[in-house]
């Protein structure tokens, strides 16, 4: 039984990004392995199928020159015993002898390969509901229900009895879930890798704490196998915050916010050191780590939400809380004295809905628990880790904390709350409350640019075996129609209405053909990737001008719904775009909007005003236009 898992387990380790869960996802309890062999492999989609999207999708987008030349190369790539035959058999081929033809190569391109930082480039952070401490003590019994809380969800991962995720009836793969724990990236000079220790003979059974840059190692249970209790926990967080007072410490952990092959180098000098080495290796080998942060400058409470947004992405800059993390590690709790509360993860090994789940779980755990007086067992003090710093790795931690600044810098971020309406008012209209706020989106770019864009929406893949996630295209012919004839005074509003609703029919019909397996852009990717390990000429469909344009995501967008009311930011992932995540609730949506200030024509305040003007102008074109009768 161990052994088959630890093969699955493991194959999931070569596994890659993304996010959306577009129906409601339900949980039944099962066993995890039997689950995961029953479910189907990802199919590679028809290659004329992806050829004909693959024209669609770039119908908005390029000029019609362009988009003619581009024809002309798919009927070349596309000739019957040609290029595109040759690629699209050999990831058939694929498919018969791996559990999933693309989950390793996902991994690989998207996260291990990338080369810049994992901060603002990579890494999502999750802001929670702000908490009302006002002083250490609540930090720490909040950090200690939150630990316990958090070692719960564990015990349903370890014992099999995580509930199985449903998605419009079909079962989804759960193997994310045993990839977020006791895992770390490790930084290389060319690509990184990723380490899981779940499976070792004897698992880890200690987590991370760091406090004023100084991080330790605490065991969080007992020598029978039992967790420590909540109690026990503050204790021992107590011991911690008594032994880190001091705040001149060397930041190490802010190396690993450095460009991926800096610190692949600086790592590699830095555990020369045998202690440093043992150092890291306890970092790496952690269930998770628990970030406890210094308080951050006081804002107002409109800007509350986005200075926490910052705080969670990236600490807010080297004076602050930047060094106070370990960013390679998959799952880092971010407690703040003053009250801001969320957490970060490193998305190698998995999506947001599994990080979310998570969430759900612990907060409502924090909610049912409460301090047990336990008896009085003396726990051994948390052990300190130590770092020899010699001049090279001072050098180091210099340069990082520098390009850390100018990161901190040049991230414009925009967190709200739009509080007049949430997927009740999509419902009521009988339509996707998702793809009614993709929409919206689309008109909000539309309206600040005159032009659409490339956007990204994740898709889950998780229907199958290791599956992770695909794209939805949200400009679409469709949408193109609906924007352009929204500000149209000349249209009359059932019109819009009409164009409307088959916008947000497209969508929600690409959505569905995405998460069956059935979208274009893995495939294509897919069909690139066979072309370079069969060593053959690159077919001209990938050097062409279109197929460039078609992934500059200028709008990279996420739905990570939870039912904690709280919100994922993730920076953009083009100079000249945004990264927009949304939690859509009953009654509100929360939003998180990212730009780079370095980019003058970006403003991710600006993106969140217009799409908070085109959610409402939307509603009221749909209240002031008469149904049409059917």
């Amino acid at each position: 039984e161990i052994t088959r898992i630890g093969r699955l387990v493991k194959a999931g380790m070569v596994k890659p990004s993304g996010l959306v869960k577009p129906v409601s996802v339900t949980q039944i309890a099962g066993r995890y392995l039997a689950h995961q062999e029953g479910l189907p492999k990802l199919p590679v989609p028809p290659l004329q199928q992806t050829c004909e999207y693959y024209l669609a999708a770039l119908t908005p987008i390029v000029d019609p020159e362009e988009l003619n030349h581009t024809r002309k190369l798919l009927e070349e790539f596309q000739k019957p015993g040609g290029v595109g035959e040759r690629l699209q058999k050999g990831l058939e081929q694929r498919t018969k002898k791996m559990e999933n033809w693309l989950s390793d190569w996902w991994l690989q391109t998207a996260y291990l390969d990338y080369r810049m930082p994992v901060v603002v480039h990579s890494s999502p952070g999750v802001v929670l509901p702000r908490m009302e401490f006002s002083d250490r003590q609540g930090q720490m019994r909040y950090a200690a229900k939150l630990i316990a809380g958090v070692l719960d969800f564990k015990s349903m991962i370890d014992n099999e009895t995580l509930p199985v995720e449903y998605l419009g009836g079909k079962p989804l793969c759960m193997n994310q879930y045993y990839q977020v724990l006791s895992s770390c990236r490790i930084p290389g000079t060319k690509r990184d890798t990723v380490v899981n220790y779940t499976l070792v003979k004897r698992p880890p059974t200690h987590i991370t704490v760091v406090h004023n840059f100084q991080f330790f190692v605490l065991d969080v249970y007992n020598s029978d196998g039992t967790p420590l209790t909540i109690d026990q926990i503050y204790i021992q967080l107590e011991k911690i915050w008594n032994s880190s007072l001091q705040t001149n410490k060397e930041p190490i952990g802010i190396l690993t916010s450095n460009h991926r092959n800096s610190w692949g180098k600086a790592y590699n000098n830095l555990i020369k050191d045998k202690t440093n080495k043992e150092s890291v290796r306890a970092i790496q080998k952690s269930i998770f780590t628990v970030c406890l942060d210094a308080p951050m400058p006081r804002v107002s409470d409109d800007m509350y939400r986005t200075c926490a947004g910052v705080q969670m992405l990236h600490g807010g800059g080297s004076r602050w809380n930047s060094g106070n993390r370990w960013f390679d590690k998959t799952l880092q709790f971010i407690i703040g004295e003053d009250g801001t509360c969320g957490l970060i993860y490193e998305h190698a090994p998995a999506e947001g809905p599994p990080i979310v789940s998570l969430i759900d779980h612990v907060v409502e755990y924090m909610k049912k628990s409460e301090m047990v007086r336990t008896p009085m067992v003396p726990l051994r003090m948390p052990q300190k880790l130590r770092f020899h710093i010699t001049p090279d790795i001072k050098k180091d931690i210099e340069e990082a904390k520098q390009n850390m600044n100018i990161m901190a810098h040049d991230l414009d971020m925009k967190v709200s709350v739009f509080s007049h309406f949430g997927k009740d008012f999509p419902k009521s209209q009988k339509m996707s409350p998702d793809a009614f706020i993709q929409m919206a989106l689309q008109l909000a770019y539309y309206r600040i640019y005159k032009r659409c864009c490339p956007t990204y929406e994740s898709a889950s893949l998780r229907m199958f075996r290791l599956g992770r996630t695909d794209t939805i295209r949200s400009t679409s012919i469709d949408s193109d129609k609906f924007v352009k004839a929204m500000d149209d005074p000349a249209k009359h509003n059932t019109e819009k209405v009409a164009l409307l609703d088959k916008a947000v029919k497209a969508h929600r019909a690409y959505t569905d053909m995405a998460i069956r397996g059935q979208a274009i852009d893995r495939h294509l990717l897919g069909l690139k990737l066979q072309a370079i390990e069969d060593l053959a000429a690159l077919p001209e469909i990938f050097m062409d001008t279109s197929y460039a344009v078609v992934l500059h995501f200028n709008l990279s967008t996420s739905q990570v719904p939870a039912k904690t009311n709280c919100v994922m930011c993730f920076g953009p992932v083009v100079p000249d775009g945004y990264g927009v995540c949304y939690n859509p609730m009953d009654t509100h949506i929360n939003f998180a909007v990212s730009a780079f200030n370095s980019c003058q024509d970006t403003n991710a305040a600006r993106l969140a005003q217009a799409l908070e003007d085109a959610l409402l102008d939307i509603k009221t074109l749909l209240e002031q236009t008469p149904k049409a009768k059917l």
